[in-house]
């Protein structure tokens, strides 16, 4: 995923890198939460159960083989790409076991909570310089 311009300085120089060696050398082009291959187009269903050609198998969205075929009423393709991300929403952390290789399904999964304090604060931002140079906002 790209880096915002305004985050670059807290990530190394040898950023790309270090992605790729996650990526592609440790998980060997597969995400380390669910095994979705990285830029194969495979086939989805809503709950984030995908197939697996590979294995000829249906597999659930943590990667599990399921044992009966999935209703298919849903399915759609998609492609997958693998992205390195910090397990514990710091960037200074740049270890082995700080960093991992998921698709973009997983890493907005495991984002949902940071993204969700940002935009509250994001929210109180904007109504407090509503406050500031518009005067109150009105009741709604």
């Amino acid at each position: 995923m790209p880096i915002r311009p305004e985050h670059r300085h807290f990530y190394p120089i040898d950023w790309p890198q270090l992605s790729a060696v996650i990526r592609f050398g440790r998980a060997a082009g597969r995400c380390e939460r669910c095994g979705r291959p990285h830029g194969q187009v495979i086939v989805c269903l809503d709950g984030g159960s995908w197939y697996d050609a590979e294995a000829g198998a249906w597999r659930t969205d943590r990667g599990r083989v399921l044992r009966r075929t999935p209703d298919l009423a849903s399915a759609r393709l998609t492609r997958p790409i693998l992205a390195a991300c910090h397990r514990a929403h710091d960037t200074s952390l740049n270890g082995d076991g700080d960093l991992a290789a998921w698709c973009q399904r997983c890493h907005l999964i495991h984002d949902r909570p940071e993204h969700i304090r940002r935009r509250r604060l994001t929210y109180l931002r904007r109504r407090a310089l509503g406050d500031l140079f518009l005067g109150p906002y009105p009741n709604l």
